[in-house]
């Protein structure tokens, strides 16, 4: 019994010899703090939240949280880390998450309760829903309009299964055209290939502000569907979740995501809604 008795003593006189932050990071803090290295997945077209500068160099409104997050993971490990940037798109994104890739998923996507069966998400950072681009003088104006005519759909995300469900839901006959990420579906809708692309409302706004000809095209249809944006994390790796959760909490909280948004979509005429002022706000936990 004595012998136990010491040796539970040892044990516990270890751990408590343990700096804090070795015994609470596991995971992913513990992968960053033994590299120097956060990885950062980041989209290159989903405009403006995570896409490519004349340098290609990673930008955007998902891009600036990101970096708000890895300040906090550096002041919860003690020390300075450097930032890897790793490109995904719709089809890789979870994936480079689930199997360790990548730490932090900066773009646009989507926070639903079949995704986080294998990653999981931090608090809301935008809220929008499935919209169609078509050219103005195309003569589309509703998912109804695309009857015999052809689409553009990003494959793996929730805007291929959104439009793919109102097309059978209403009987229409319209050819679907698989297409890597927005760039790729904005350029088939450029060069005529097909009549409409169809994703996230905002990132087709972005689209537009992007093309050569902006003036040509337009953003029409009802939501087809509701898409709360978020930034993704591992699944199960409460400790670095929670470093992520007060970051955000203190850019909610100290009024400074009004700044960041403002930088981003204020040249694209697009305002805060109640419904995200509202996220910001129950997302503002006290420390």
């Amino acid at each position: 019994m004595t012998i136990i008795k010491s040796f539970m003593a040892a044990a516990i006189a270890a751990s408590l010899a343990v700096p804090a932050v070795a015994q609470n990071a596991g995971g992913t803090l513990e992968k960053i703090a033994a590299s120097g290295e956060i990885v950062l997945g980041h989209r290159e077209s989903s405009v403006p939240f995570a896409y490519l500068d004349e340098n290609q160099k990673p930008i955007g409104y998902s891009i600036d949280l990101c970096h708000k997050i890895v300040e906090a993971v550096s002041a919860e490990l003690g020390k300075e880390i450097s930032i890897k940037y790793v490109p995904v798109n719709p089809k890789t994104r979870i994936a480079l998450m689930a199997n360790g890739t990548i730490d932090l998923e900066c773009g646009s996507t989507t926070n639903n309760l079949t995704r986080q069966e294998q990653v999981e998400y931090l608090p809301t950072t935008f809220i929008t829903g499935t919209k169609l681009l078509v050219r103005k003088d195309g003569g589309i104006a509703t998912i109804d309009d695309l009857d015999g005519k052809a689409v553009a759909l990003a494959q793996g995300t929730t805007n291929e299964r959104a439009v793919k469900a109102a097309i059978e839901e209403k009987g229409l006959d319209v050819k679907i055209l698989p297409v890597r990420d927005h760039a790729e579906g904005m350029l088939s809708l450029e060069t005529d290939r097909v009549d409409a692309y169809s994703t996230d409302h905002i990132l087709l706004f972005g689209l537009i502000s992007k093309s050569k000809s902006p003036d040509d095209f337009a953003v029409v249809g009802d939501f087809l569907s509701f898409d709360p944006y978020a930034l993704m994390v591992r699944r199960d790796d409460s400790a670095f979740e929670l470093v992520g959760k007060k970051a955000l909490a203190a850019v909610f909280r100290s009024g400074e995501i009004n700044d960041i948004y403002e930088k981003w979509f204020g040249p694209l005429g697009v305002e805060q809604t109640d419904l995200l002022k509202a996220a910001f706000q129950l997302n503002a936990l006290p420390e």
